[in-house]
């Protein structure tokens, strides 16, 4: 894909499937139109990289639709600085949409795969100073580097972990596909006020399972 064309595709993108759905978020959409998606996407489907759908990227992991990746972080709201958790590296494209937004971001991902791979992404785009990785289950969180001012979660959670609320810093917020019924999801997000969670729901959207352990 030549530079120019992934350029006019990013800002189709941001134009059509994002601002037209509401997103107004003016950092986040400059992130989304200056951010190669297609690098994040397996090459044999790399014209499909800005396409209105999610994508398979191996291991049995997808990549979120465009839309989907926005909505969550319009919710989660992240300022430059801000220290973020995300539970699931996956292709890595949500995180370095955090790091382009300024954020220092803290990613745990559960196959080792994945998290090589993203990790060279994340050195190619020159972005390894504001994203650090752990391989682990992302169920557990990351204690040694709380508190984390947002936490989103890239996988579907049958449930919200302690851990996430606990490693929540006061006023943080934590967005997530929660399984709300048998085989629904809803994004929920959840605030902590003085050590009380205030949630609320939104989209409804399909993930894959939020998996434990650790794969090699």
């Amino acid at each position: 894909m030549e530079l120019e064309k992934w350029e006019e595709e990013a800002k189709s993108m941001v134009e059509i499937q994002v601002k037209r759905r509401t997103i107004k978020n003016s950092a986040l959409l400059e992130a989304m139109a200056k951010l190669p998606r297609h690098l994040f996407v397996p090459e044999g489907l790399r014209n499909l990289a800005y396409a209105d759908c999610a994508l398979p990227i191996g291991e049995g992991q997808t990549i979120s639709q465009p839309y989907i990746a926005a909505k969550m972080t319009e919710l989660l709201d992240p300022r430059p600085g801000d220290k973020v958790l995300e539970i699931g590296t996956g292709s890595g494209y949500q995180a370095a949409l955090l790091a382009t937004m300024g954020c220092i971001v803290f990613t745990i991902e559960r196959i080792a795969a994945l998290a090589a791979s993203a990790k060279k992404i994340f050195e190619e785009l020159g972005l390894l100073d504001k994203i650090k990785i752990n391989i682990g289950d992302g169920r557990l969180g990351w204690p040694e580097e709380a508190p984390f001012d947002c936490i989103i979660v890239t996988a579907a959670a049958p449930e919200i972990e302690k851990a996430w609320v606990d490693q929540l810093a006061e006023g943080g917020k934590l967005v997530l596909p929660l399984v709300v019924s048998f085989n629904v999801e809803q994004l929920v997000k959840i605030t902590k006020t003085k050590g009380k969670l205030e949630q609320k729901h939104y989209d409804y959207c399909s993930f894959v399972p939020l998996l434990p352990g650790v794969k090699t």
